[in-house]
């Protein structure tokens, strides 16, 4: 018989560590994590401040927080589901909405923190380079890391849409243009790069949108009423996708304060296990039960299994 080595022995087991939690659950990468939130010591409690984005796929959820040692502090975030009260009825999933969403968390943190006054941002949406910091202002830019989680960083996905909004709105986020849509590398080694910012532009006012509106318009009626409802009930067309793009960025920028949700105002009554609201609505909510209880079931459980075994000896 041949020899095998044991190696998950009872040393292994000592010794082994288990990972974080949400590198277990695959939701951190806390490689990327440290060199984003890690502060030099002589800064003395500096804040470093990120800018997170996220992308679901009925939402773009974009904030701007900062690490501390008992879990991250959110100072301001916005939601692309907040786009329909500037004009946007639908497709808040988009690289236009990513933009737009991503203007709309600029301008509110710097109206939070009483810089929109002084920083504007780029005021001609033409989707050229634009970095805050080399505007000469008395007033130091607010400066962000770009944290994208676990997302792959693809050239022209919509994460660049959002930190294309965000810069423009007037954030320091240091970037390149070499992932933006329109940019197409050189050929040779050493030869210049080519960044056609007009493409970009297209992008970022739903040209690609629109063109697929008016291609399913032309040729297939039926899946246009049924992918644009929202869009048809809103009364956009096809030729007015720019304007509404156009004219949301405006309103992001004349008040991109958030609404609070209106409160539904419906109570609630606990019966047992049920909890009965006053729309009529139940829902199943376990009650919590104590330590002495839960062990007094278990102890219950098996008294009864205990006496079933029994019952069946004897009936043997």
């Amino acid at each position: 018989m041949a020899f095998v080595k044991v190696l998950k022995n009872k040393a292994f087991f000592k010794r082994y560590q288990v990972k974080n939690r949400r590198r277990r659950e695959g939701k951190t990468d806390y490689f990327a994590r440290r060199k984003m939130v890690r502060q030099d010591k002589n800064k003395y409690n500096t804040r470093k401040y990120r800018l997170i984005c996220r992308i679901t796929g009925s939402r773009i959820i974009m904030q701007v927080a900062y690490a501390t040692i008992i879990g991250d502090y959110v100072v301001c975030q916005a939601d692309s589901k907040e786009l329909a009260n500037y004009g946007i009825p639908a497709g808040h999933t988009n690289y236009a909405a990513a933009y737009a969403t991503g203007l709309l968390v600029a301008r509110r943190v710097l109206k939070q923190f009483g810089l929109d006054g002084v920083i504007k941002g780029k005021a001609e949406i033409d989707g050229g380079e634009y970095h805050v910091e080399e505007e000469e202002t008395d007033q130091r830019p607010f400066k962000c890391i770009l944290d994208v989680g676990l997302q792959r960083t693809v050239s022209g996905c919509r994460l660049w849409g959002a930190l294309k909004g965000a810069v423009d709105g007037g954030l320091h986020v240091p970037h390149s243009a070499k992932n933006f849509p329109g940019f197409k590398r050189a050929d040779e080694k050493g030869g210049e790069h080519e960044y056609d910012q007009e493409a970009h532009k297209d992008r970022i006012f739903g040209k690609h949108l629109q063109e697929y509106m008016e291609m399913l318009q032309e040729e297939d009626p039926t899946k246009y009423e049924a992918h644009f409802a929202r869009f048809i009930a809103d009364g956009t067309e096809p030729d007015g996708i720019e304007e509404m793009y156009s004219s949301a960025h405006g309103k992001i920028r004349e008040n991109p304060d958030s609404k609070p949700a209106e409160k539904k105002g419906i109570t609630y009554k606990r019966v047992g296990n049920q909890v009965h609201g006053s729309d009529d609505s139940t829902h199943t909510r376990s009650k919590r039960i104590t330590l002495k209880t839960r062990r007094a079931k278990v102890a219950a459980k098996i008294k009864a299994a205990q006496e079933r075994m029994l019952a069946a000896a004897e009936e043997e």
